[in-house]
């Protein structure tokens, strides 16, 4: 049953929207707590049953299940749809970081706080900041608000917000040590972290603490696993090298037609004098990067007259990311009478039907595979200073505070990429040979070849001055509570830049397309004020109002209120409600990023010269190694973008029919319109009369492929840059529930679990375009799940706990529209032993069925086979954990 006085730990959780695993149930006995803020509301109360919902989880819990980074806890919300991994930083240019997506509307539209304020975005890709940046070992609790909240937090909040709350105190010492061992090969990770901390603010006034995060990540390679055998990319771009001319029907290869070699296969379609092969270049990819990550954060809390606290707080943390994709692809020219020509002795002629002109220059589709694979470094460095100040002051709860928040990101090529111009002359001259061994001149031409070093460096920074303060204002009508009033304002300054290292840019812009003249940079202030009201009408009914105003000095004014209800008809059942506007300006990146050449995700038909069978066009002039390929794209950013605009609505039933068991249902949905995103290269290439304006031919007439060594606007490209799309709307169920089951000496049960089903979900490309739906379908750039959801049980006797949790994800079509992507279901296990209140011993197995991700024919990604935004390709895991404190 509820009850309006002070609450007790538990249903913090517990109506803020039950579990979501384990780490959601928390020890049920009583404990006093003074006004708290929750997530979602600027009224401190010591009722934790607000109007919105928010999920609340415990550190220590999600310790014991395991989990080591933020990543690993957003992968357990079931809120949460597409995430960013970080082994998407494998040839994706997102700085080796991992975003958070409530409601599958986008990383952007989820704003991320540390102790209830903003930390700095990720430099590259920067649009959202990365959770591996955030100090877990010096975490308390995470609160997640499944609404929007605009009215509050103003931009990005439209999804939801997460908030990372780290401890309040520390008294003496511990230190943890873990190691996560998997079954397979690769991937074993090893973790560390010490904390200190002295003073006590009850008694004494004051309290500092700090903590020190180590984590160390192996790399799981692209032959440790067997997922990359289902991939179906080939490139037409190999060594031996692929050879022919625009004038010849055949494409030829040393080694084909059988193409016997480890990482060549034949063509799918071969015609007339084809003997060329295709290319594994997935074998070169790591499913997981290796990382290494240090993180440490120092606070400390002075009591001042007893009723206010002034607080300092740094933390520091550092990754660097440690990324390896296929070699170089170049296409470059071999002349007649140089030594490693076709026919001359060393390379073979081609078949007579090829028709290769022999006393004319090929065109070599070479691999720099004698170069080995393409490495890189990203360092990706965040830091941030916080002042604050809270207390109360004639009867208002006040908390003040100034951020500066500072995320740098260095990223690196550190093998395998050379100056294309320097092999293209090593070919041309017959010193490096295209297509097989080389000798030492040829060796000594391509060491000369490398161009290591540091490709781009990306700064942004965050300072905010914020003040906010709420105070009872009486009871109004008689309903036994007082009304409530908060106040806030907030201003905040943002910067960014992204700079290329010139050298370096231009020897790789081939390999790369990043612009050797970029020297990008924005700023923008942020002014900001609002208020929240909340107004008991009755002992069981209650309205909150709040509404925000923006000022930004480079997009105008806005404003969004949010209404919300609290009806509690029964001592066990609860009522709750909202409707929210909201709003989110462009980021600095999505305006200022610098625009970038690269290859569509997947392979295409050219729609003018090829045809739909992937075959030359009758006339065109081309051969069958310009279909079925990847061609040149234009991604960036782009400075006309338009503010992104929400409307979310909110019902949810809550039950508690005694303090052991929970229920809770929330009915949402979301409306979104001019969508910031880029159109993804399957979109356009699937209606190409539609978007016949993003297609950019080269004076010849066609669009330049994957290797082709003509980055810029002069060749052909397909612009994929990001613009205001059109509307976004989806709608769904929260279920979560809890139940405790107290069997005496046997100890006590606790079973909880939690489901999100998604009724609908469809978006447009365009404003007043199409809806496209999305539902248990690969639709765009990913597919929605229908359903997602977790289950756990737990026992707790003295000194043992020991649990379970399931994780499952529905299936649904794939890209092609053929292929069914099964569904999903993982099992964990573990065991926590704590003989004293100095030691505790967890292990436990993720993955206790060693389940193997589903298949998946996607192209988006570098790993193929199956899809890394959902599934984790690690396999069974073992891990052990010790703490010994002090």
């Amino acid at each position: 049953m509820f009850r309006r006085t002070k609450v007790n730990a538990g249903v913090l959780a517990a109506l803020g929207a039950m579990s979501v695993s384990s780490a959601l149930a928390q020890d049920q006995q009583t404990q006093t707590l003074e006004r708290v803020e929750i997530t979602g509301s600027a009224i401190k109360r010591i009722d934790a049953e607000t109007v919105v919902p928010v999920t609340v989880l415990r550190a220590d819990t999600l310790r014991k299940e395991g989990i080591t980074t933020i990543e690993q806890i957003f992968a357990t919300i079931t809120a949460g749809q597409t995430q960013t991994s970080t082994g998407q930083a494998i040839g994706a240019g997102t700085g080796g970081a991992s975003f958070a997506d409530l409601r599958g509307v986008g990383p952007n539209k989820t704003l991320v706080l540390l102790n209830g304020r903003r930390i700095a975005n990720n430099a590259i890709d920067g649009s959202a900041p990365d959770l591996n940046m955030i100090p877990f070992a010096a975490l308390d609790r995470v609160e997640v608000l499944r609404d929007g909240a605009s009215s509050l937090y103003g931009t990005d909040a439209i999804g939801g917000v997460i908030n990372f709350i780290t401890k309040r105190e520390v008294k003496g010492g511990a230190i943890t040590l873990g190691a996560d061992v998997p079954q397979h090969a690769g991937g074993k990770n090893y973790n560390a972290n010490l904390s200190a901390g002295f003073g006590d603010l009850a008694g004494q006034g004051f309290n500092v603490f700090g903590v020190l995060d180590l984590q160390k990540q192996d790399a799981i390679t692209g032959t440790q696993r067997s997922l990359s055998d289902r991939g179906a990319r080939r490139s037409p771009i190999t060594f031996p090298a692929n050879y022919t001319q625009d004038t010849a029907p055949g494409i030829a290869n040393p080694l084909g037609p059988a193409c016997d070699s480890p990482y060549l296969a034949p063509p799918a379609v071969a015609g007339v004098g084809d003997t060329s092969c295709t290319y594994r270049t997935i074998k070169w990819v790591d499913y997981i990067p290796k990382s290494e990550r240090s993180s440490a954060l120092l606070k400390g809390t002075l009591k001042v007259a007893d009723a206010h606290e002034l607080g300092l707080e740094f933390f520091h943390t550092k990754s660097k990311v440690f990324t390896t994709i296929a070699p170089v692809p170049d296409i470059v020219t071999v002349n007649p009478g140089t030594k490693y020509f076709p026919g001359n002795g060393i390379v073979p002629a081609p078949p007579a039907d090829a028709g290769i002109d022999l006393t004319q220059p090929v065109d070599a589709y070479f691999r720099y595979v004698p170069q080995g694979p393409r490495r890189g470094q990203t360092d990706n460095t965040q830091q941030r200073f916080a002042a604050s100040l809270e207390g109360n002051v004639a009867g208002w709860d006040y908390r003040t505070g100034f951020t500066y928040n500072i995320n740098k990101i260095v990223d690196k090529l550190t093998g395998g990429y050379s100056d294309g111009a320097l092999i293209a002359a090593g070919v041309a001259s017959g010193v490096i040979n295209p297509f097989g061994d080389q000798d030492a001149a040829g060796l000594a031409a391509l060491a000369n070849a490398y161009a290591l070093g540091t490709l781009q460096t990306a700064k942004g920074t965050v300072s905010a001055v914020d003040a906010k303060g709420s105070r009872e204002l009486g009871d109004w009508f008689g309903a036994g509570q007082p009304a409530a009033l908060a106040l806030g304002a907030e201003f905040r300054r943002e910067k960014f830049y992204d700079k290329a290292n010139v050298p370096v840019a231009e020897a790789n812009i081939a390999s790369t397309g990043f612009d050797p003249a970029t020297n990008n940079e924005g700023s923008r202030n942020v002014a900001a004020v609002y208020a929240e009201l909340n107004i008991p009408f009755t002992k069981t009914f209650e309205a909150t109002a709040a509404v925000r105003y923006d000022k930004y000095s480079d997009f105008g004014n806005t404003t969004n209120p949010k209404f919300g209800f609290r009806y509690q008809p029964t001592r066990d059942m609860l009522m709750r409600g909202s409707y929210s506007t909201g709003f989110r300006a462009p980021s600095l990146y999505e305006l200022n990023s610098p625009q970038t050449y690269t290859n569509t995700s997947e392979n295409h038909f050219d729609p003018v010269l090829c045809t739909a069978t992937g075959v030359p066009a009758p006339g065109s002039g081309v051969n069958a190694r310009y279909c079925d390929v990847q061609y040149q794209s234009l991604l960036g950013g782009n400075p006309k973008l338009k503010p992104e605009k929400s409307k979310s609505l909110n019902f949810g039933l809550v039950f508690q029919p005694n303090v052991d068991a929970n229920i809770g249902i929330d009915f949402w949905w979301l409306r979104l319109r001019q969508q910031i995103n880029g159109l993804d290269d399957n979109t356009v290439f699937s209606d190409p009369a539609k978007y016949a304006g993003l297609f950019h031919r080269a004076p010849n007439g066609r669009l330049s492929i994957i290797g082709s060594d003509c980055p810029g606007v002069d060749c052909g490209y397909v612009e994929l840059t990001t613009q205001n799309l059109g509307g976004v709307n989806t709608n769904g169920i929260d279920l979560n529930a809890s139940y405790r089951i107290h069997a005496g000496n046997t100890g006590s049960f606790l079973l909880n679990g939690a489901l999100t089903y998604v009724t609908k979900y469809e978006y447009q490309n365009e404003q007043d375009g199409v809806w496209n739906q999305n539902v248990g379908v690969y639709s765009g750039a990913a597919p929605i799940f229908r359903i997602q959801s977790t289950f756990g049980v737990t026992w707790t006797r003295e000194e043992w706990s020991i649990g379970t949790n399931a994780h499952y994800k529905s299936g649904y079509r794939d890209v092609n529209k053929t292929n069914l992507v099964s569904r999903y279901l993982t099992l964990d296990a573990y065991a926590t032993w704590q003989p004293t209140k100095a030691v505790s011993l967890t292990f436990g197995v993720r993955n206790l069925g060693d389940t193997a991700p589903p298949w998946s024919v996607q192209q988006t990604t570098f790993q193929q086979g199956y899809d890394p935004r959902f599934y984790d390709p690690t396999g069974r895991v073992f891990y052990l954990r010790g703490t010994y404190s002090f």
